[in-house]
């Protein structure tokens, strides 16, 4: 895959400043697992007033990356200060997506989120709006944290597809020095924004919301996809992908979400 000339110069740095923070976290030890699909169908899935943000790349070739993301999720609160081990570290897996809102801003788009919590799948539903799913998960921790060989394994409790699963092992390769990263790889790993409806998940009713996201640098290592067996995919409505995936690991960086606001018409 190549850097496009006819699409966007997406952007490195925050888009938006968070002014106000109602929430930090890490996202630790992450994998990124991407695929291409169709515009028409990734767009079938978004609620009306979001559009998806394809790549185009030198060849004209036009897809919408559709991210498979399983890590470790830390939470904190606004300020900084982590929250116990017990309520605040638990694996997470990730579909996502990218969209652009009424007026042009880019940002994510999450067709659902594993969390092996129920407390932070509830708050996350009540308070974003969030597609989060309670879910028996693991991480099953490389040699280091230079290489060597990570998993991650997931099974949904609740709610249903009750069983959706999710298990894959990926091998952690060289660094990318921060000045190659590729534009597309800033496309797909850096994300100043997410879309969700609020206050239900359902495209059909409620409203959508955008909340400015601020992230650290992501020290990005190219990878390779040695197993996989997902459902999560086709649980979220997708076809299931074909294809050799786009593969990124990152021992993770702190994340700040602002304050959630009612997008435009």
């Amino acid at each position: 895959m190549t850097d496009t000339d006819a699409s966007i110069d997406y952007p490195t740095v925050p888009t938006e400043k968070v002014e106000r923070e109602v929430m930090r976290m890490r996202w630790d030890d992450l994998t990124f697992i991407h695929w291409p699909y169709e515009p028409a169908e990734v767009q079938a899935l978004l609620p009306e007033g979001l559009t998806v943000d394809p790549w185009i790349d030198d060849a004209g070739n036009e897809a919408v990356w559709v991210g498979l993301v399983p890590f470790l999720m830390r939470v904190g609160i606004a300020g900084g200060r982590m929250m116990p081990p017990r309520i605040g570290v638990f694996p997470e897996t990730n579909v996502r997506t990218y969209v652009r809102g009424p007026d042009g801003t880019p940002g994510v788009w999450f067709c659902s989120l594993e969390a092996g919590a129920l407390p932070a799948t509830a708050t996350a539903r009540l308070t974003y709006g969030l597609p989060y799913f309670w879910a028996t998960m693991s991480i099953d921790r490389g040699l280091d944290r230079t290489g060597s060989v990570w998993g991650y394994s997931s099974s949904r409790r609740w709610p249903g597809p009750v069983g959706a699963s999710h298990r894959s092992r990926v091998e952690v390769g060289e660094m990318i020095d921060a000045n190659d990263v590729s534009s597309f790889e800033h496309y797909l790993t850096n994300r100043w924004g997410l879309f969700s409806r609020f206050p239900t998940m359902s495209a059909r009713r409620g409203f959508n919301v955008y909340a400015p996201v601020d992230h650290g640098i992501w020290p990005l290592r190219r990878a390779t996809l040695l197993d996989l067996d997902d459902e999560l995919m086709t649980a979220a409505g997708l076809t299931t992908p074909v294809g050799e995936p786009v593969v990124h690991w990152t021992a993770g960086t702190e994340v700040r979400i602002g304050r959630p606001r009612r997008t435009q018409r």
